[in-house]
């Protein structure tokens, strides 16, 4: 089977599961992407690390790699190489130099190392033929603005963005520190952003 290269998209509160989220990952050479349900932990993971977010104390992600380089152990990519009753199952290839090794790993954990260790992500032909869907450029865009989310929601963060528009850059800056500090990750991803649209 062909491998077929992937990369993150973004990702949405899931429309399905209460409290879970979406991962979406997208094929490099076409327009199908495969969702991903995860949980609230791992999707903060990889969330910080899309949004270039610097967290006040190493996550378990990046604590395994701190630990790898310390060890010299190269992750070279990330394979999604089952899915059985809608649970992606995922391995790690690593090489310390002597010995390559695949290490059992949760979908969502293994993504989440991709993205600190800057390695590919594959599937196969097969997979990506049972999970994958193509949706339309709009939609994509939506989910990745998250305006994918129930109405509720979107209200809800419709004023807190209002709030951040009439703050300044420095009381924006103060207020991104302390999201940090607090490890409110989702909020200082929205305050991240209201700084950059004014950079």
């Amino acid at each position: 089977m062909s491998k077929v290269k992937l990369s993150v998209l973004g990702i949405s509160y899931s429309q399905t599961q209460s409290g879970a989220y979406a991962l979406v990952l997208s094929e490099e050479s076409g327009s199908r992407r495969i969702p991903i349900i995860i949980g609230g932990y791992e999707a903060q993971a990889i969330a910080i690390q899309l949004e270039g977010l610097t967290p006040p104390r190493p996550l378990t992600h990046d604590l395994f790699l701190s630990f790898a380089k310390a060890y010299t152990i190269n992750l070279v990519d990330v394979q999604i190489y089952k899915l059985e009753e809608g649970v992606f199952f995922s391995k790690l290839h690593c090489d310390n130099g002597n010995k390559e090794v695949y290490i059992d790993s949760r979908t969502s954990d293994a993504v989440a190392l991709a993205l600190r260790f800057n390695c590919p992500i594959y599937t196969t032909d097969d997979i990506i033929e049972k999970a994958g869907i193509t949706l339309e450029i709009e939609e994509i865009d939506d989910q990745a603005e998250g305006n994918a989310n129930p109405a509720p929601q979107t209200k809800a963060s419709d004023s807190f963005t209002e709030q951040l528009r009439r703050l300044s850059v420095s009381e924006l800056k103060t207020m991104l520190d302390e999201s940090i500090t607090n490890e409110d990750y989702e909020k200082a991803s929205k305050i991240r952003d209201e700084i950059n649209k004014r950079s």
